[in-house]
């Protein structure tokens, strides 16, 4: 499963945690670190933003 859709699915770093077998504070450090990155202000802008850079890749 892309990365990516781990973010657009679960409402919290709780769910993404218990999907990727991480804890949900490592989640939640891993969301930051990607909004950062995209220079997204939330996790819905981060999962449009890398829908976009995937198009843009292949």
């Amino acid at each position: 499963m892309p990365r990516s859709r781990n973010l657009a699915g679960p409402t919290n770093s709780r769910e993404i945690g218990e999907r990727l077998f991480i804890s949900a504070k490592t989640a939640s450090v891993h969301v930051s670190a990607i909004l950062r990155k995209l220079g997204a202000a939330s996790r819905t802008e981060a999962v449009f933003l890398g829908g976009q850079l995937a198009e843009l890749a292949t």
